[in-house]
This record gives structure tokens, sequence and C-alpha cells, in this order.
């Protein structure tokens, strides 16, 4: 698959098999997370991986969460200690979007279906979240990634409009 057709055919997925993702996949997606751009490379972002079927109960909280239920969880954060300085602060929330991003495309390279659930900036979810997983004050959860092998198949599609593009 090139890239073209895995930003096309990658779609959130909410429906997942019982299956276990290995750590060698695991390990080849957060490869791939932290390949991507980086604000003057601060590369300000953790990566919480829940494999825990309890931890992951607790994150599907319908409170707070999805309760679409998947085997792995992602959850990627921002750590304050590695931001950028004075008014370049909030470009963590591009560079840990970016490396969710390639999570999501890479999943599909091993067969996996993943959803990106937002967190970050709703503050009841951030809370609920650092309290769940334990995190220091210095750590903000951007999003959690559902990640598994799905059953549910859904076609390659664009959102392409050409009236929103504006040439200048």
């Amino acid at each position: 698959m090139n890239v073209i057709e895995a930003i096309l055919k990658r779609r959130s997925i909410r429906k997942f098999s019982k299956e276990k993702v290995s750590d060698e996949i695991i390990n080849k997606l957060l490869e791939a997370a932290m390949a991507a751009p980086s604000a003057c490379n601060k590369t300000p972002w953790e990566f919480y991986v829940v494999k825990s079927d309890e931890m992951n109960r607790k994150l599907e909280d319908p409170q707070y969460f999805r309760t679409y239920e998947s085997p792995l969880k992602i959850v990627v954060c921002g750590n304050k200690n590695d931001f950028m300085a004075n008014d370049r602060e909030e470009f963590w929330v591009q560079d840990c979007s970016s490396a969710i991003e390639n999570i999501l495309l890479s999943a599909l390279e091993y067969g996996l279906g993943t959803c990106w659930c937002g967190v970050y900036p709703v503050n009841d979810r951030t809370k609920a979240c650092k309290s769940v997983i334990g995190l220091d004050d210095n750590i903000i959860p951007l999003g959690i990634i559902l990640v598994g092998y799905p059953l549910e198949d859904k076609e390659a599609r664009t959102q392409y409009e050409k009236n929103r593009i504006h040439i200048i």
C-alpha cells in the first residue's frame, strides 16, 4: 500500500476483535510515531501503552470516553518539560497530533484498525485520563488511540471539496 492509499484507507474503526497486538507491532507503531515532525525538534511526546484489561475498562468510562472496546490503547501525551518556551509552548499539540497520525497510518500496514479519541483540551476528560493513568502534573494527555484487529471494514474515501480550496 502506498502513502496515498493509506491516507484514503484510514478510517475510524470502532469494533475490534479481542486478539492482542504483539509487542513487536506496538514498537513499530511507536517508532513511526516518533518519526513525526516536531517544532524545533522538541519531541514533547510521551506514550502510555495500555494493554491491561482492567486499565482498558477504566479508560472506557462512558462519562468521559467512548466505550469502544479495543485490546490496546495508546495514550499520547505532551510533557511540559519538553515544550517550547514563551508563546510557542502550544506547538506540543501539533507535534503530538503528527505522532498520532503516524500511528493511525502505520497501523494499516499491520492490518490494524484505529480510532483517535480526543482528550485535551476538554478539562473533564483531561483530568479523568490523568487520574486513571496516574499522570504527573507535567504530563497532558492529548488523545487516546484505540488499536486492534478490526471487526468492520470501511471503504477508502476522500472528503475532498473543491470549494474549500482558496488559491491566492
